[in-house]
């Protein structure tokens, strides 16, 4: 039986730890990636029928989650064609952090709720890539998971958790936004995806043993590694900074703007570390902010 409404709630992300291309159990090479949750980022969806024939969703511009809530009717309940979703995202648009996978994935959940049905997390993701072609691993946030985002499903699913970290976040590009439809597909060179072999065998060895030093280099070797294809300004720079107060490297967002320099939260240093690392960045005339994953 339906409810009256359903909800669902999805979160973002700061990013990537690890983006390439990658063998998965049958040895076929697939994009994938490892996304570093920012659970203080949320998109929230709300849905009701109340005899509508077709969805309306608010904002109006919110089309892939309007798609995705299509999707799911069509796939769980056929005779059914309408309703009204209401999206509330703190998310940025545009700029690397999960906004559009949050608000589609936010929106599946949403009517999955209303419909009282209950499908696996790879059915949902899979809904979610119909909806808006790529999509990050947001449902699978308490997991860490080598996930490939334009099939919808995991390549890989480590046996812990991401640690914690500590992240100074700062767009250096002053704002710009990314445009991820008319993005094209970094074209990795034979050399670069021979190199994401052994990153993604010190990542899963940093998530098992809670390296936060490991899983650090892993992160800086992916972000020069696309920086070819997405360039961040001043990246360098940022590194340098990171690097003289002590953090374990540097990650950005892949198909976005944004970047973070890590610090280990279990360094006793760590809180002296990060604010010498902001007065240097604003010195530098970048506009840095903290998060905790």
């Amino acid at each position: 039986m339906s409810a009256t409404e359903g909800h669902g709630e999805a979160i973002g992300h700061h990013g990537e730890l690890l983006q390439g291309i990658f063998e998965d159990e049958d040895a076929r090479l697939r994009r994938a990636l490892v996304s570093l949750p920012y659970r203080q980022l949320k998109s929230k969806a709300k849905f009701s029928a109340k005899g509508e024939h077709r969805i309306s969703v608010v904002p109006r511009y919110c089309e892939k989650s309007k798609r995705a809530a299509e999707l799911t009717l069509k796939r769980f309940a056929p005779g059914r064609t309408g309703g009204q979703l209401t999206i509330e995202s703190n998310i940025p648009v545009g700029r690397g952090m999960g906004s559009s996978t949050a608000d589609v994935v936010a929106s599946i959940l949403a009517v999955l709720g209303y419909l009282d049905v209950h499908p696996t997390p790879d059915s949902v993701m899979q809904i979610a890539v119909s909806a808006e072609t790529a999509c990050d691993p947001t449902l699978f946030s308490q997991q860490a998971v080598l996930f490939a985002h334009r099939e919808g499903i995991p390549i890989e699913s480590f046996r812990f958790s991401l640690p914690p970290i500590d992240v100074i976040s700062l767009d250096p590009t002053g704002g710009q936004t990314v445009d991820t439809l008319t993005l094209e597909p970094a074209r990795y060179s034979p050399l670069e995806i021979e190199m994401f072999r052994p990153l993604r065998s010190l990542l899963r060895q940093a998530i098992t043993a809670s390296d936060l030093g490991l899983l650090g280099r892993v992160a800086t070797a992916s972000a020069r590694i696309n920086q070819r294809f997405l360039r961040k300004p001043r990246l360098l720079d940022i590194e340098v900074i990171g690097d003289r107060h002590g953090a374990v490297g540097i990650q950005v967002a892949h198909t976005g703007t944004v970047v973070g320099v890590m610090f280990d939260p279990a360094n006793e240093r760590t809180s002296e570390n990060i604010n010498l690392a902001m007065d240097d960045l604003r010195k530098s005339d970048f506009e840095p902010s903290i998060i905790t994953h």
